[in-house]
């Protein structure tokens, strides 16, 4: 069975480190290789000890899971190298650990891996992950990307792995357990899960939302509360196939313009309740595409569904939509 690192004083583990190092310099003077080798064992234990003793009485105290928590809790959407979480949980098997606290306990662990993929997707942008290259983010780097534990974590991870073994393809499999999950905050870690660890999971959840008209959101594609590597489907149901071809660059300069808000009634996701029936936020097309409309700026207004639907029944006039985007510019 493995040793358990054992808390105790950090100074005077120091102390004791200090004097087993001391100590060996005989054994590198005078013994052979193997006496060497486990005069060095004390120390490694010692060593272990020191790491998962840092965090304050209190703090991660129960284990070594509860020491990453910890750790991660105390700097959270930070990129947090492996090596730092090896040296608090006081093991070399860290990594499980944290599959642990993803799948079984909930909370929102992104891997270095899942992370440069959304970068490369532009689901993600390294600013917001304060770092200044994408070098940095390798397997075994880690982000903590909420503070709230999803209860219902477990449940979901189940729903995952069954549908991952499913004969369907990576799109279908993501836009399946999506269907499932409407209306809750899923995270990058579970889509590649589903990919079977596959990089394309990252673009196929684009696809859906740019080329099939799924209204999935992200931080920057229509909740900017979002936190930085979730995912949400807003709605069971497909955007009119004229709605769907719009590039990301075009659509966050849009929210950003109509400060990510309905330019009629004013709605946005800070004061969403569960008895208003707007629920999200669409870009319409002013000149539709059958009229030869293009996906431009000057073309395109952000509207909540209630909204959006009041167009499509022509209670909204086209003439009223120009209006409110030149009274948005104007302001």
């Amino acid at each position: 069975m493995a040793r358990r690192s054992k808390r105790n004083e950090p100074e005077e583990l120091r102390k004791n480190l200090l004097d087993i190092i001391i100590d060996f310099e005989k054994k590198l003077e005078e013994e052979d290789l193997r006496t060497q080798v486990k005069g060095l064992i004390p120390a490694n234990y010692v060593l272990r000890d020191l790491g998962s003793s840092l965090l304050p009485i209190g703090e991660g105290s129960d284990g070594a899971r509860d020491r990453i928590l910890a750790y991660l809790k105390k700097y959270p959407k930070t990129v947090i190298h492996g090596d730092e979480l090896m040296v608090v949980a006081g093991i070399s098997e860290y990594a499980r650990r944290i599959r642990e606290l993803r799948g079984e306990h909930g909370w929102k662990i992104l891997s270095g891996t899942v992370l440069r993929e959304m970068v490369d997707q532009e689901a993600v942008r390294i600013e917001d992950l304060g770092i200044v290259s994408v070098e940095i983010l390798k397997t075994d780097v880690y982000f903590l990307f909420d503070l709230y534990q999803d209860r219902d974590a477990a449940h979901r991870w189940n729903q995952a792995h069954n549908i991952r073994k499913s004969n369907a393809s990576v799109k279908d499999k993501i836009l399946r357990y999506m269907r499932e999950n409407v209306g809750r905050s899923i995270s990058g870690e579970e889509l590649r899960y589903l990919a079977q660890n596959n990089s394309e999971w990252a673009r196929r959840t684009r696809e859906l939302r740019t080329e099939d008209g799924w209204p999935i959101s992200t931080k920057y594609s229509g909740r900017a509360e979002l936190p930085v590597g979730s995912y949400f489907l807003e709605e069971d149901r497909q955007a009119a196939p004229h709605d769907r071809r719009i590039p990301d660059s075009i659509r966050a300069k849009v929210l950003d313009r109509d400060h990510h808000s309905c330019r009629k009634c004013g709605w946005n996701h800070e004061n969403k309740n569960k008895n208003d029936p707007r629920h999200f936020l669409e870009l319409h097309h002013i000149v539709h595409h059958a009229d030869k409309g293009e996906n431009t700026m000057e073309n395109l207004i952000t509207l909540c569904n209630v909204c959006h639907d009041d167009v499509h029944s022509k209670n909204i006039t086209q003439e009223e939509l120009i209006h409110l985007i030149s009274y948005n510019e104007q302001g």
